[in-house]
């Protein structure tokens, strides 16, 4: 399974703080808590035909992501997706992955944030599928890293800092030969990819794990949509590993990946079907419609 190309903004102009700067000028000071402290979070969105979907739901998360790591964004909704918008437009890229990203800045370099200025900018680069032929489906290991508990991160959060685990298990699966890791939470039950979230299939029906102590994801969320607009059962519910071998098809979810199957868990093999197919379908009608 060919991995997707990695693309960077180089070029054009960005986003940053309220105005746009030529891509060479968006420079941060190495003393910037955000990289020093993981004060942090971001959100990655996509845009097709030249809309971003699900604008507005990604707005909200960063706007709360912000909040749970005591951070006020200087920006209103609307003016982040104004902006968003206005990004868009001067890229003429039709087929694109936004970065949305707010930091701490350099005032202060220590633990203790409170005199840092909060900074935000907008970056976006070409993008196509994320996985190729995806029906052939992925192959997933599983990770020695696992979710951490609520009371011990803030989960909710989509913040630089919790990715580390995420970059550990991602590149261990890599170099196993795997395209990515299923990871577990802290008390060993099923939880999500590196980067997204998944479901599973058994007799027409899709099972997910439930979203108390993760991250909510938008793609998640619209595959909630899809199926009760097909009457398609789901139970989000508590799933333990000894449970892979009960089902028979399986995908992962998010905006990256969007809609993508798995063919194999850690030696547990599963046959990317129907239903799969008909969530692949779906999705592809939603993002392509102005409805997002």
């Amino acid at each position: 399974m060919a991995a997707h190309k990695l693309f960077r903004q180089t070029n054009g102009q960005m986003w940053w703080n309220g105005a746009f700067v030529a891509c060479a000028d968006a420079l941060i000071s190495i003393q910037t808590h955000g990289l020093h402290y993981g004060s942090c979070v971001f959100e990655g969105e996509r845009s097709y035909d030249g809309q971003i979907f699900k604008s507005a739901a990604h707005t909200d998360r960063l706007i709360n992501s912000a909040r749970l790591l005591g951070m006020d964004i200087p920006f209103s909704a609307a003016q982040i997706e104004a902006a968003k918008k206005e990004t868009q437009e001067r890229s003429g890229i039709a087929q694109a992955y936004l970065r949305p990203v707010v930091w701490r800045g350099d005032e202060q370099l220590g633990v203790s944030a409170a005199n840092n200025r909060i900074h935000m900018a907008i970056a976006i680069w070409a993008m196509d599928s994320y996985f190729a032929n995806k029906m052939a489906g992925i192959r997933l290991c599983l990770s020695d890293w696992r979710r951490p508990p609520p009371a011990c991160a803030p989960v909710k959060a989509k913040a630089a800092g919790l990715y580390v685990i995420c970059t550990l298990s991602k590149d261990a699966a890599a170099q196993k030969g795997y395209d990515d890791a299923l990871m577990l939470d802290y008390e060993g039950r099923i939880a999500e990819c590196t980067g997204a979230h998944i479901f599973f299939v058994r007799d027409g029906q899709l099972h997910t794990p439930s979203a108390d102590w993760f991250l909510d994801g938008i793609t998640r969320a619209t595959v909630l949509e899809m199926a009760a607009a097909q009457n398609i059962p789901v139970h989000e519910r508590t799933i333990m590993p000894d449970e892979l071998g009960t089902f028979s098809e399986c995908f992962i979810v998010g905006t990256a990946a969007e809609i993508t199957p798995v063919r194999e868990i850690a030696g547990t093999p599963y046959t990317p079907g129907a239903l799969s197919q008909n969530m692949i379908d779906a999705y592809d009608a939603r993002i392509h419609s102005r409805a997002g």
